[in-house]
């Protein structure tokens, strides 16, 4: 089944993604959690070994935006910004220290995230908050499709196109951590609850690591796919 992801409002004013499921409304990605050089090629363009354990980190909620919304950022406070294609995984029940083998079934579905990047704030930082936590620096969607659907999420393509450039494209296959590991490791200090998203990393072709460099820039049109779950295209505006 495939789930709109659309945004929702509160009488404050704050804004969610959310999903409709069984008759009610679901919040994609109140709390998410990335996962760094996952991938074996983004490791070798940065010329690092592997890591021996995930290597986690969060991006704060307000950081979602959906298919069609705008990538902002403020061009005196970051310069070098970064698309990273993922493949989102959505969380569908309560979970807390899950076996490897029993892991596959606390998934609800499948999207694609968009893990912007400052890199500038990234490398400048000893935390990678500024620098992945921007507001608008997580787009998601445009669906999320539930698990039953994509038999095998670790044989996906996935793909980012810059104003129609091929900047990425590789397949899941090539994770280091697969899903299942990376949601038993999460959950031995995290529990996870239903709408979570784990971004699951990036592969090779990301704009800081490519000769020359291609940063992302105002005016921008950025796509990621993952095969089986749509377009999420969002284009990149400057702050006044």
């Amino acid at each position: 089944m495939h789930h709109q992801v659309t945004r929702s409002t509160d009488a404050a004013g704050a804004t969610s993604l959310v999903i409709e499921v069984d008759g009610r409304l679901l919040p994609i990605g109140n709390n998410i959690v990335a996962v760094g050089r996952n991938y074996h090629d983004h490791a070798s363009e940065q010329n690092v070994a592997p890591p021996e354990t995930p290597l986690l980190f969060a991006k704060l909620a307000s950081s979602r935006i959906a298919c069609g919304d705008e990538i902002m950022w403020n061009p005196a406070v970051a310069t070098l910004v970064d698309y990273e294609a993922e493949l989102g995984v959505v969380i569908g029940r309560v979970t807390s220290r899950v076996s490897v083998d029993e892991a596959m079934e606390s998934v609800l579905g499948y999207c694609n995230v968009n893990d912007v990047t400052a890199r500038d704030l990234q490398r400048s930082d000893s935390q990678w908050l500024r620098g992945k936590s921007h507001t608008t620096f997580c787009p998601v969607g445009p669906v999320v499709v539930t698990a039953d659907e994509i038999p095998d999420p670790q044989a996906l393509r996935i793909s980012c196109t810059v104003n129609g450039e091929v900047r990425q494209d590789a397949t899941t296959a090539d994770m280091i951590f697969p899903i299942a590991e990376v949601i038993a490791y999460v959950s031995e200090v995290v529990t996870l609850l239903p709408g979570d998203l784990i971004c699951t990393g990036t592969p090779g072709g990301v704009g800081m690591h490519r000769t020359p460099p291609q940063l992302l820039a105002d005016g921008d049109e950025v796509v990621v796919e993952v095969e089986g779950l749509g377009r999420l295209v969002n284009r990149c505006r400057h702050l006044p």
